[in-house]
């Protein structure tokens, strides 16, 4: 048995590479794009409220990262988000080396996507699958 944990000081240096990270206004999501922008990365905070991403980039900006932190909108129960999301990420950037998806709903009430889908299924994983698959090229 190994006892050894991974910790954020054995991540390599990020200097530049392009990150997405979706949903990182919060949890898993924020301590991503902050440790990437840390390691240097140019971050992406691809996240569906404006005023909390733009917030959680704030904090991030404020620890003075080596990388640079920029906020995106995107909302993954939206498969036209998606698909605008994508349009200005190629006319902002020519490459992308990570994409972290970490966006996610769980056990919300009842309820369908933009297109129709149940909203868990459509946002967790057909938004992602859509998001993959328009960035995939880069």
């Amino acid at each position: 048995m190994n006892n050894k944990q991974w910790t954020e000081a054995q991540m390599p240096a990020m200097t530049g590479k392009t990150a997405i990270v979706t949903g990182a206004n919060s949890g898993i999501g924020y301590e991503t794009a902050r440790a990437l922008a840390h390691k240097g990365a140019t971050v992406i905070m691809a996240c569906r409220n404006l005023a909390k991403a733009n917030d959680a980039a704030t904090q991030i900006r404020n620890t003075k990262p080596a990388g640079a932190i920029d906020v995106m909108l995107l909302d993954l129960g939206d498969l036209e988000s998606v698909r605008r999301f994508a349009t200005e990420f190629r006319t902002r950037c020519a490459r992308l080396d990570l994409l972290v998806n970490n966006a996610g709903i769980m056990t919300p009430p009842f309820g369908q996507t933009a297109q129709g889908f149940e909203s868990q299924f459509g946002t967790n994983h057909l938004g992602h699958f859509a998001l993959t698959g328009l960035l995939l090229d880069l």
